[in-house]
């Protein structure tokens, strides 16, 4: 049985004292480095220094620390702790504290490397995944919403074992979509289910396999192509949002360029998270995007806007690093690249400053595409400054196309020619 008691050590004796002392100090400079905040250094100390008191207890050597381990700590030590002192009882700050312990441990190669028991299942979707990569092109996204779909099948009918289609028979497929199609709010959007499924089974019947019957046991259902209408900013909120750009405060000069570059350029979530200063070059006035959703790499205009509101960020806001990436984390780890989510929290922010009663991202891009119609700009143009790969994606802006659209429509019924 674990004893924890003691009255001679505290938190602090723990640290300097304990089973983990020749890392301290490494961990310490790894929170440093990542800028977390005096209270959340704080805390993280104090909560090894939990663990360093619960190892010492169990007369378990820092060697055999793994996430099974901290599992247990977690699970069972928390629930009958007995360890003395003022010690760091929050889960939330243990789990955080312990997964940076473990990374500073594995780095100094004192606890071996995790190891990933992988079921036949993963083993096949790792297949699958790396077919969709190098054979059918597709983007990260798209294949991370293909797996997970892929994945609950597989594992609903194998569970740990053998991956057999064999013993896959359609009504269990339907059945399968049936559940799925339940979490979805739209019936249309549940075509993505079966676009995953239908790909998978094309994919096993490249190999060989009997699965024709599979394929075609669940239908699309209806989504009438170019029905709906894109949203767009009008020319009045436009200049609404333009408007509440320029104020100061923490992170706004890079809230400025991050909707710039959506409203000016058109770019979506992951491409303005992923952009580099050596994307930027300055002379020429163009802006390299790479790994786009086409996987390709494009060169596009820089307008003096946008340019203007990503010079101001990097003067005055930007921290100085040897990171390249242009858009950085201001909370830690900081000195990191913001991800699609910050761009996509931060365009959202912007539009309630400017009280726009909208939310998702994507619509500067709707928008963008719409002031080029309007500016007299053809849908090819159009597509070609989307990035579009296929022309017939652009077709749904036809619908936004105002100047054209007057051109071929008919007079009402019954109203003067």
């Amino acid at each position: 049985m674990e004893n924890t008691r003691s009255h001679q050590l505290t938190g602090l004796d723990w640290l300097a004292q304990g089973p983990l002392a020749p890392h301290v100090d490494a961990y310490k400079r790894y929170l440093t480095e990542r800028g977390y905040a005096t209270t959340t250094f704080a805390n993280y100390v104090g909560a090894i220094a939990h663990f360093a008191q619960s190892l010492h207890g169990r007369r378990l050597r820092v060697a055999r620390i793994d996430e099974a381990v901290v599992v247990d700590f977690l699970d069972d030590h928390l629930a009958r702790c007995h360890c003395t002192g003022p010690v760091q009882r929050d889960r939330r700050n243990l789990s955080a504290a312990l997964g940076h312990l473990l990374v500073v441990l594995r780095a100094q190669g004192v606890v071996t490397p995790s190891r990933l028991l992988r079921t036949p299942v993963d083993e096949e979707l790792l297949r699958y995944d790396e077919y969709m990569d190098h054979v059918r092109g597709l983007a990260p996204k798209t294949r991370e919403m293909a797996l997970r779909i892929v994945g609950r099948l597989l594992a609903s009918r194998f569970g740990n074992g053998v991956v057999d289609l064999t013993a896959v028979r359609p009504d269990h497929v339907r059945r399968f979509f049936s559940q799925q199609a339940r979490l979805y709010s739209k019936p249309a959007n549940s075509g993505t289910v079966v676009a995953a499924l239908r790909g998978y089974f094309r994919y096993r019947a490249s190999l060989g396999d009997a699965v024709h019957g599979l394929i075609g046991a669940v239908s699309y259902p209806a989504n009438w192509q170019l029905a709906s209408l894109p949203k767009a900013l009008s020319a009045e909120e436009v200049e609404q949002l333009i408007g509440s750009l320029g104020k100061p405060g923490g992170s706004l000069r890079r809230a400025d360029a991050i909707v710039r570059c959506a409203l000016d350029l058109g770019l979506r979530s992951g491409e303005v998270a992923r952009l580099s200063l050596d994307d930027i070059d300055w002379r020429a006035g163009t802006i390299m995007l790479r790994h786009t959703k086409g996987r390709r790499d494009d060169v596009l205009p820089l307008p003096a806007a946008t340019a203007k509101a990503i010079t101001a960020y990097l003067k005055y806001e930007r921290p100085t690093t040897r990171n390249r990436a242009v858009f950085l984390r201001r909370v830690a780890p900081r000195d990191q690249p913001v991800g699609p989510d910050c761009v996509r929290k931060t365009i959202r922010q912007a539009f309630e400053r400017a009280g726009l009663p909208y939310t998702r991202s994507h619509l500067l891009r709707h928008t963008m595409a719409n002031r080029l119609l309007a500016g007299g700009s053809s849908l090819k143009e159009v597509a070609d400054v989307l990035r579009h790969r296929s022309l017939n994606t652009t077709l749904i802006y036809a619908k936004l196309d105002s100047r054209k659209l007057v051109e071929v429509a008919l007079p009402w019924p019954g109203s003067a020619a």
